[in-house]
């Protein structure tokens, strides 16, 4: 008995190991980063709360947005934190809400808003004024014009687009935007949450870290732009391989025959079908697609958010703050408001060309307006007004899309929110900040920039390729008889670091008033509570910095 008794007890405890330890490999898996950091009072195997409170968040974009949250607070908090103590693990959870809170009220305030009117009308209204500044102060370059030659291109551009967040060489103002964030912040949040200074100062300096000194400095470069335009548009297309002698069989010359005209036939056969299919697919694409733009009625997609927590800061849908903002005189303006209209105030009146032209009363544009705007950008960046081929072919296009103005608009809409918008878009453009900011899990070391040998292979690279992307036709008749040179004149007003500082900046202002028109709120009478006043912007360091650096 005993002899038969010890195979079975050799066995069980074996086999219980076995299934324990299946089992503990299933359930006990390693928590992610932001479990670790964020909530570590939740339970092993437990889902992360939702960051977002749209129901149409996937949820690979919650995890991957909590996922960089850690990856930023145990960079730019924790480093220093630790240092202070080590006991204490409730300040990086205690940030992480906050930071929900903010990303769940910009949420809101995002899908509250019409983003179609800043894509396709001031973002295109900025670029285009920005090719006409630049051009306009690289032709004083070594003039008079330019205090006797000595003002550079910079300072000369700084003249024609001032802005109180920058200075004459293009370096920004960090305490503009401390201001700026610290106004979204307590727009954002409830007056208990935005009380406590910490972690308020906290949060904002974040923001300014990643936005001022890692991102803005590194996409203004004129050698990134080109890359990412490069990038875009794919890889120049070099010359095809040469086809292994192995494979090719010298075919001899044959005469007329019965049999060269079947094959002629029945190749044409094919070719006029695989055509005709082609043609038969793009056609119900596109019907397709005009009965979801016919459908989507409303310009923006229904906001499905939580109430909010405090509906005395609930914004009402105001009409959003476009180019044509003027100060009036004997009025104080928010300086978000007034610099951002100073800088764009010429957008209205651009060069006299048929594809910009606009009556003088109708200085703002409507949506109707989203096809007119980016063609006045095209001929602007390719100079098609100094040529009457370019600048007829243009005004044929305009005169045809006036008559389907309104499709043409509720199309671009689509597109912006089913394709740029899209939950699998911000999913994508959030792993690859990642990557970028957080190659290895932590900030890495900054990659050297390209030789100015490599940043002219980069130029002459998207040259070449967007030579390659023209038909032969369109490109003679678009770039006149010198397609070099007009690219050339293309590329050059994103070439300047400083210039494209003002840019950048001049975008941020065109959000922030989208997203938050109450930073644009026009003189102190009359204002509610939770409205914005020139004394609640201009603090005395903010205004010692402006008048030092004017």
């Amino acid at each position: 008995m005993a002899a038969k008794s010890r195979p079975q007890l050799a066995r069980s405890p074996r086999s219980v190991v076995s299934v324990s330890s299946n089992n503990t490999t299933q359930k006990q898996q390693p928590a992610s980063l932001a479990k670790r950091l964020l909530f570590p009072q939740l339970p092993p195997g437990s889902n992360l709360p939702p960051l977002f409170a749209s129901l149409l968040c996937p949820p690979e974009l919650n995890e991957e947005a909590y996922d960089f949250l850690a990856l930023a607070l145990r960079a730019f908090v924790n480093t220093w934190w630790s240092k202070i103590t080590r006991y204490d693990k409730e300040l990086l959870p205690e940030i992480a809400s906050i930071i929900t809170l903010v990303v769940r009220r910009l949420e809101a305030r995002l899908l509250a808003v019409d983003l179609s009117q800043v894509v396709f009308s001031d973002i295109p209204a900025l670029l285009t004024q920005h090719y006409i500044d630049y051009r306009h102060a690289s032709a004083k370059v070594s003039t008079s014009y330019a205090a006797g030659g000595a003002a550079s291109l910079p300072q000369l551009f700084h003249q024609l687009q001032p802005h109180m967040a920058l200075s004459s060489d293009g370096r920004i103002n960090e305490e503009y935007f401390r201001q700026a964030f610290d106004l979204v912040l307590k727009a954002c949040l409830s007056p208990e949450d935005y009380a406590p200074d910490p972690e308020r100062f906290i949060i904002r300096e974040i923001i300014l870290k990643v936005l001022l000194r890692d991102v803005i400095p590194k996409i203004t470069q004129p050698w990134f732009i080109q890359r990412t335009l490069l990038d875009l548009l794919g890889p120049t297309q070099d010359v095809e391989p040469e086809k292994s002698s192995e494979f090719t069989v010298p075919i001899p010359p044959t005469s007329f025959s019965f049999h060269t005209v079947i094959v002629f036939f029945l190749s044409a056969i094919q070719s006029i079908s695989g055509t005709c299919l082609a043609l038969i697919h793009a056609y119900k694409q596109m019907v397709n697609t005009i009965k979801l733009v016919n459908q989507s009625a409303p310009p923006r997609p229904p906001a499905q958010t939580q109430p909010s927590s405090h509906p005395t800061q609930a914004p009402s849908p105001p009409r959003p703050i476009h180019l044509s903002i003027r100060t009036n005189s004997g009025r104080s303006t928010s300086p978000l408001s007034s610099s951002y209209a100073s800088a764009a105030s010429s957008t209205s009146s651009l060069h006299p060309h048929p594809a910009s032209h606009q009556p003088s009363s109708t200085v703002d544009h409507s949506p109707n307006d989203y096809a007119r705007q980016l063609f006045s950008l095209v001929s602007e960046i390719f100079t098609m007004q100094d040529r009457f081929a370019s600048s007829t072919i243009l005004h044929t296009i305009n005169v045809m899309f006036a008559f389907s103005s309104a499709f043409v608009n509720r199309l671009l809409t689509h597109m912006l929110y089913t394709h740029a918008l899209s939950p699998p878009s911000m999913l994508t453009v959030l792993r690859l900040s990642k990557r970028t900011l957080f190659p290895n899990g932590y900030p890495g070391p900054p990659p050297a920039d390209p030789s100015p040998e490599e940043q002219f292979i980069i130029r002459q690279q998207l040259t070449k390729r967007i030579r390659e992307c023209m038909p032969s036709i369109a490109m003679s008749l678009a770039l006149g008889p010198s397609p070099s040179a007009t690219l050339d004149a293309a590329i050059d007003p994103l070439s300047d670091a400083a210039c494209n500082s003002h840019l950048i900046v001049l975008i941020i202002d065109a959000l922030l008033l989208t997203i938050f028109p109450e930073m644009g709120v026009e003189g102190t009478a009359g204002t509610n509570k939770g409205d914005v006043t020139r004394e609640d912007w201009v603090p005395e360091d903010i205004s010692r910095t402006s008048s030092a650096n004017s």
